[in-house]
C-alpha cells in the first residue's frame, strides 16, 4: 500500500505538544474549513476507542469517487468517513485507522520524539488503499492532497501553539471560562476550538435546545438569558447574528439588523447587571467606515461613514454600552474581510478562479480590507487574554491590497489566470443594487495597528500566505 509521510518541528517540548493534541477542540484547528465537516467526536479525545465522523466534501475524495466532482464539492455531495483510534502510547505516539469511507484502508501515525535545543518532532505516516481505482494511477492526486493538508496542518499548529505560550507568559495568565454566542458559526467554531484547545473552557450560547455539556440554551429574540448562564464566567465573546450574504431584501436587512441589537443587547443588560470581573469581546465590523473611503488610511478613530452597513454597525456597537458603562471592559472587534475556504468572500470565487473565469470584482485601485480565518480567531483569543485591549479595534491583516492585486494574487495561488473583471451584473443578480453597493463595490484601507501594537502577532502577514494557507496550497 502507498506511504506519505510529513515531518514536521515545533520550537516546543514534545509534553506540551503532545498535550495540545489531547485537548477538544485539537481535532477541529487542524481540519481545513472547507474540507470536512465534523458531525460527531472525537468521543473520548485521542484515547484507544474514541471515534470521530466526518463528512467529507473535497478534491481529496472527490478526485477519487465518481459521485462527487472535482472542484463541484459546495453542495450537499460528500462522503461521511468513520475513523476510531486503535493505539495510545502517551507523549510518544497514537494511531487512528477507518473504519468506513471512502478509502479501502487508512490508517494514519502520529510519532512525537524529542528535537533540538527543547524542540518536538512530530512524524506523520498515512497508508492508505483506494477501493476502485488503482494506486498506481491515483497516488499522484492523493499525495498532492496530503502535502497540502499536512502543510496546512503545520502551519496551524506551529502558531496556535506559538499564540498559546505568548499568552501564557502574561504575569496574569490563568485558564479562564468563556461563553461564545455564535458559536457554530465559521468564526465561532475555530474561536471555541483554539480556546479549548489552549486550555480554556467554553460555555456554548444556543438557540436550540442541546445535550451537549457546555451548551446553554438561551433565546435572545426575546431577551431571554438563563440566570445562571453567565456564572463562574470571565469572559464573554459575542459573535452572534445573521449573516449578512445575502440578496438585500428588507426582509434580509431587518434580521441583519435585529439579530445582532437582540443578541447583543441581551448580553449587555447580563453583563450590566453582573458586572465584577467579567469581560466582553463583541464582534464588530469595518463597515461601519462606510463602503468607499478612498485616500483614507481608516484608523479606530475615524469617523463613522454612510449606509446600510455603516448604520448596523453603529447600532450594534452602542448596543453593547449598558455593559460598557456598567464598569465591563469591552473590546469591539471591527472584523474585515474574512478569507476561508468553509465561507465567506473567497467560497463564491474559488470555483470561477479554478475554471479561468475568475477577476476583480469592482475598480482595481480599490482597496481591501482582509484578514485570514484563522487569524481572526487567534485575534478573538488575544483579546479574551489581554484585559487592556479596550474600545474598537480593527480586525484586519498588516497589509491590505487593493481589489486588482487581490484578484492576481488568487489566480496565482491557483494557477489561472485573471485577466478580465467580473462583470457587476453577476454579483448585483445575486445581492441586488444595494449588496452590491455595500459588499462588493467597497474601497476601505484599514490600519490594523492597535492590534499589532497590543502585541498580537499575525500568521499570515501577506495575502499570498493567508490564500495559501486557506486553500491548502
Amino acid at each position: 500500500m502507498p506511504v506519505f509521510e510529513h515531518v514536521s518541528r515545533y520550537p516546543h517540548p514534545r509534553a506540551e505538544v503532545f498535550a495540545w493534541h489531547t485537548r477538544p477542540g485539537a481535532f477541529v484547528r487542524l481540519t481545513p474549513p472547507g474540507m470536512a465537516t465534523l458531525l460527531q467526536g472525537p468521543s473520548d479525545g485521542i484515547n484507544v476507542g474514541s471515534k470521530i465522523t466526518l463528512r467529507i466534501s473535497h478534491p481529496l475524495v472527490s478526485g477519487l469517487l465518481p459521485q462527487v466532482s472535482w472542484r463541484g464539492r459546495r453542495g450537499p455531495v460528500g462522503v461521511d468517513w468513520r475513523v476510531r483510534h486503535v493505539e495510545l502510547e502517551p507523549g510518544v505516539r497514537f494511531v487512528d485507522e477507518q473504519v468506513s469511507g471512502p478509502f479501502k484502508a487508512w490508517r494514519h501515525e502520529h510519532e512525537f520524539a524529542d528535537g533540538p535545543g527543547g524542540s518536538t518532532v512530530i512524524t506523520d505516516r498515512v497508508t492508505w488503499e483506494l477501493p476502485v481505482v488503482p494506486d498506481r494511477l491515483a497516488a499522484p492526486l492523493v499525495e498532492m492532497q496530503l502535502a497540502g493538508l499536512f502543510a496546512f496542518r503545520e502551519r496551524q499548529l506551529r502558531a496556535d501553539l506559538a499564540l498559546h505560550a505568548r499568552l501564557a507568559a502574561r504575569p496574569d495568565a490563568a485558564p479562564l471560562t468563556v461563553a461564545v454566542a455564535g458559536s457554530s458559526g465559521l468564526i465561532g467554531t475555530q474561536v471555541c476550538a483554539l480556546l479549548t484547545s489552549g486550555g480554556h473552557t467554553v460555555r456554548r450560547l444556543v438557540r436550540s435546545t442541546s445535550a451537549d455539556a457546555d451548551a446553554v440554551t438561551w433565546d435572545p429574540g426575546a431577551g431571554h438569558l438563563p440566570a445562571d448562564a453567565l456564572a463562574g464566567v470571565d469572559v464573554v465573546v459575542n459573535l452572534a447574528g445573521h449573516s449578512i450574504g445575502g440578496r438585500f431584501t428588507e426582509r434580509h436587512k431587518e434580521q441583519v439588523l435585529e439579530s445582532r441589537l437582540q443578541a447583543t443587547g441581551t448580553l449587555a443588560a447580563a453583563l450590566a447587571s453582573d458586572p465584577e470581573g467579567k469581560r466582553l469581546v463583541q464582534a464588530s465590523a469595518i463597515g461601519i467606515y462606510g463602503a468607499r473611503r478612498p485616500d483614507e488610511l481608516l484608523t479606530e478613530g475615524s469617523l463613522p461613514g454612510e449606509g446600510f452597513l455603516a448604520d448596523v454597525v453603529q447600532q450594534w456597537e452602542a448596543a453593547a454600552l449598558p455593559a460598557v458603562d456598567a464598569g465591563v471592559r469591552t473590546a469591539f472587534l471591527r472584523i474585515g474581510i474574512v478569507l476561508s475556504e468553509g465561507g465567506g468572500a473567497l467560497l463564491p470565487q474559488v470555483p470561477l478562479f479554478s475554471v479561468g473565469l475568475g477577476g476583480r470584482l469592482t475598480r482595481r485601485d480599490a482597496w481591501f480590507s482582509w484578514i485570514g480565518l484563522d487569524d481572526l480567531a487567534r485575534a478573538v483569543v488575544h483579546a479574551v487574554a489581554t484585559p487592556e485591549l479596550t474600545g474598537p479595534v480593527n480586525a484586519v491583516a498588516p497589509r491590505p491590497v487593493t481589489h486588482g492585486e487581490f484578484a492576481q494574487t488568487l489566480g496565482r495561488v491557483l494557477h489561472r489566470p485573471a485577466m478580465l473583471p467580473t462583470p457587476a451584473v453577476g454579483p448585483t443578480a445575486v445581492l441586488g443594487a444595494e449588496g452590491y453597493d455595500q459588499m462588493i463595490d467597497t474601497d476601505q484601507r484599514v490600519s490594523a495597528g492597535v492590534l499589532a501594537d497590543s502585541g498580537f502577532r499575525f500568521a499570515q502577514h501577506t495575502l499570498s500566505d493567508a490564500l495559501r494557507h486557506a486553500l491548502m496550497r
